[in-house]
């Protein structure tokens, strides 16, 4: 599958040059023995800090997070009641489940390859917390009543990754994370790219994505090491778009897919694109 960007034109207020270009160097911190601390690293940023290229050093601290996704594929003919339901109990889940961070679900916008048409993204500590998250009755006894009959298929990619050590960033919290598009691009790349090429595709796309806060809130990006789905998918990536305006703006821009077309697409077995718009689905628990 390739990911053919949006043939929306963009405003002219908003072209790419306009904003401010970063590039980004991360490091381990060491406690005063040399040990590193847990989940916290350095992330120098450099921004434009006027019009004659002047750069302004900005350090921000990065905090490790471990992102779980799960696509599913509902039977034809599931009612708005029951889909409604199935989204609640997965929404509230993270007032009845320690270890979730942050959760967002939604109907996929327009047909995906593979029928999938339901995503689901929740944010932990730690691979660890995960795997209990895993194991958990809650969870499971969840899945069995609530989801798989109403499904009949579903993949799950978990990675690791890093956001800013910022309590609105880590939970997504505050208004500008109440509403937007969670755009979710899952990759399988050929064998003979693992290592230097793949990293720098990453790495391209994650500058790219950083390059533009006025349309994008946050990207996260990692290796797959959900021992289930890692051979159909070895990377998965997340963005939160704060709009859809925003997602067609930048997956039409001459940027992205000049990085798509000589970065990541040409060492891509497999692609699946999907994104769904993110608003507030359950309140109570159920």
């Amino acid at each position: 599958m390739v990911v053919l960007p949006l043939s929306h034109p963009m405003p002219q207020a908003l072209t790419f040059r306009s904003f401010p270009l970063y590039s980004a160097i991360s490091s381990n911190v060491y406690g005063r023995h040399g040990n590193g601390i847990t989940g916290r690293k350095q992330f120098t940023v450099f921004s434009c800090a006027n019009g004659n290229g002047q750069r302004e050093r900005n350090l921000f601290r990065r905090r490790e997070v471990v992102e779980h996704i799960c696509l599913l594929k509902a039977n034809k003919g599931l009612s708005d009641d029951k889909e409604k339901d199935m989204l609640d109990y997965l929404y509230t889940s993270q007032y009845q489940m320690r270890g979730i961070v942050a959760i967002s679900l939604g109907q996929i916008s327009a047909q995906a390859d593979e029928d999938y048409t339901h995503a689901v993204f929740m944010r932990f500590q730690s691979k660890e917390i995960l795997a209990k998250f895993y194991e958990n009755p809650l969870y499971l006894q969840l899945m069995k009543e609530h989801v798989l009959p109403y499904c009949h298929g579903q993949i799950n990619v978990d990675y690791e990754s890093e956001v800013e050590d910022d309590v609105l960033h880590i939970f997504r919290k505050g208004e500008e994370y109440n509403y937007g598009v969670e755009f979710v691009l899952l990759i399988a790349f050929v064998e003979a790219a693992i290592g230097g090429p793949v990293n720098d595709a990453l790495i391209s796309l994650q500058e790219l994505t950083i390059e533009h806060p006025s349309l994008i809130l946050q990207c996260t990006q990692g290796s797959n090491f959900n021992s289930n789905s890692s051979e159909e998918y070895t990377h998965g990536v997340v963005i939160r778009f704060r709009s859809l305006d925003a997602l067609e703006i930048f997956l039409s821009s001459s940027r992205y897919k000049d990085v798509w077309e000589s970065k990541l697409q040409p060492i891509a077995r497999k692609t699946l694109a999907i994104h769904f718009s993110v608003d507030p689905v359950g309140t109570e628990i159920m």
